[in-house]
Order: structure tokens, then sequence, then C-alpha cells
């Protein structure tokens, strides 16, 4: 049978990396001439990885994805080891507080992101022949576990919703999810208490005022941001947040640059563009019969829609910064 292919999803997807490349330069060329003595120096890494990107894309489609089905294990424990690999001083390295990444020169890559992945086509593996749905919730929980000696909560909790997702789609009943999520909110009492700087962060979510220069302060300049852009924005380039207001305008925050230059025009077309390769997504998951290739294209979009909403409450102030990787670099970690 001819392999479809998704043309939208295609030019969504060229569309939005092309545009996170613009708004990269655009919030972080102060920024990067100050730091390095080069404004061109994240957006020469992201234009790096964006043509690298492409390449894998256009090998890994020619793939015939029965192929990860034989190797779901292999390809699982492998990123398990770099996971631990990544927590050994001299061959992990740290960077704002977190060693969770192999440095490589000035580039840096993340053994929990590949994790996500290899999780995805494991768990959905194991759905085509077992439903014991508890295991792989176990398995989750101990991956989380291990990404949070980095530490590392925003990956770990996208990680863990992914399976969450898989799993809820393939029968796990409401009262258990009901009663992990009870679990779960144990789990996160017990983080802020081994860790009280956590603490001061769920406190500046509450009031970010009652710490302005500290905790609260990467909120507060993200409101400042966020507020004039009004329906065109104060125009491409024109930021005021990003000349040393907002800390690291690149990373996690990149969206109050965007809301602040282009305004609800702007934020519009970049929502519509992530809708977009959402529901095409949810689509091809939903069209087609194989148990593996439905699970495998569901866990992934459902990763990208919950990490994409995850990121766009966090910088409204509807959750804490928790420093997940989706619209930039990585920023400073629970």
């Amino acid at each position: 049978m001819k392999k479809k292919f998704d043309y939208i999803l295609l030019f969504s997807v060229i569309v939005l990396s092309i545009f996170g490349i613009i708004m990269i330069y655009s919030s972080s060329y102060i920024w990067s001439e100050f730091k390095y003595d080069d404004p061109y120096k994240y957006v020469k890494n992201q234009f790096i990885f964006f043509i690298i990107g492409s390449i894998l894309m256009v090998i890994i489609s020619r793939i015939n994805y029965k192929i990860y089905y034989k190797y779901a294990k292999v390809l699982l424990i492998m990123c398990i080891i770099l996971l631990i690999l990544v927590l050994i001083p001299g061959i992990g390295t740290v960077r704002n507080g977190s060693r969770s990444w192999f440095g490589i020169g000035s580039f840096g890559i993340q053994p929990s992101e590949f994790t996500k992945l290899a999780l995805i086509i494991f768990v959905s593996k194991y759905l085509c022949k077992h439903n014991k749905l508890l295991l792989m919730l176990l398995l989750t929980l101990g991956i989380f576990g291990i990404i949070m000696l980095q530490p590392d909560f925003g990956t770990g909790t996208i990680l863990v919703m992914t399976i969450f997702g898989i799993l809820f789609i393939n029968g796990l009943s409401i009262s258990l999810i009901v009663k992990l999520a009870i679990l779960g909110i144990g789990g996160i009492v017990t983080l802020i208490l081994i860790a009280p700087y956590r603490l001061s962060r769920i406190l500046s979510f509450l009031n970010p005022w009652s710490d302005p220069l500290g905790s609260g302060f990467q909120i507060i300049q993200s409101m400042f941001a966020i507020g004039p852009g009004g329906l065109f924005g104060l125009g491409l380039g024109n930021s005021i947040q990003k000349h040393f207001y907002l800390p690291e305008p690149q990373t996690d925050f990149i969206f109050s640059i965007i809301s602040e230059e282009l305004g609800f025009v702007g934020i519009l077309i970049i929502s519509i563009l992530f809708i977009t390769i959402i529901y095409r997504g949810f689509k091809i998951s939903l069209n087609t019969s194989d148990k593996f290739a439905k699970n495998i294209s569901f866990g992934i979009t459902f990763g990208l829609a919950f990490q994409c909403v995850l990121n766009l409450m966090v910088v409204v102030g509807l959750v804490p910064v928790t420093g997940d990787t989706f619209f930039g670099e990585k920023n400073k970690n629970i």
C-alpha cells in the first residue's frame, strides 16, 4: 500500500520552525552580544539544529516504523543508561542548576528528551501484547525518579503525563487515575519539603509581588512583556523586556517576547500552527488500524500538546515555573 503523506502537517512544522528561528534571533541578540560578543550566537545554534532536524526528519520518514517495535526494549535501555551517565560529574554538565546535559562544545544534548520517545515506543509495544497497565506506570515513575535526580521536574512531568495519556486510551480506569493523582500530590509535597526553593516558587506563583526581585521576578517581567503587546505588538525586534529585564528571553519565556513584539495577531498565528500540528497528529492516530502505530502517534501528539499548554500556563502565571524545553532552550529547573 502506498504511503500517504500529510503535507498540511509538514507545512505547519516548517513554518513554525522558521518562525522560531526568527524569534530566537529577535529575542536573543542583545543578550547574546553581551554574553558572547556575538549577536548571532543563539540563532546560529538554532539554525544548525533546524538543518540537522530536517535531515533526520527525511531519513526517519523513510524508515518502517515497525523497526521501532523490534528494538523498543534496546532503545529504552540505552536511554536509561544515558540518564544515569549524565548524573556523573565529569560526564554530565550542569546548566542552570540542573545536571541534565551532555555538553558538546557550545551545544548541549539532554538524554531525557530521547527518553520521552523511547518510553512512548516501549509502552506502545508492551500494550500490543499485555494489559498490565500498572506495570507501565511503575516503570514510568521509576524513570521519573531518575530524571528528578538531575533535577528536572518539568521534563519528568511531561513524560509522566504523556504515558498517562497513552494508558488512558488503553483502558486505565478513572478511579485509579484519581488515586494516583492523590499519591502524586503527596509526592509533590515531599519534593517541596526536601528542597525549600521549590516552596518559594510556589509562593511566588501565588503572589509574585511578595518577592519581586527574587522568585517572582521572572513572571513579573513576563507579564510586563505580554501586557503592552496589544493587537499588533510593538513590532518585530522592538521588545523592551529583552533588554536585560526578562532573564534569558530566548528560553522558556520566548512566548512573552513574541506577545510583546507581535501582539495578539502573532500569538493567534502561532496558536493556529500548533493547533494544526496537534489536530493532524491526533487525526493520524485515529485513522490508523495498527495498535502500535496508534499508540505512538497519540503519545507523541499528546506529549506535544501537554508540553505546549504547560509552557503557556507558566508564561502567563497560571502554574509555577517548571523549566521545560518547548519554545527555546532550557531555563532554571524545579
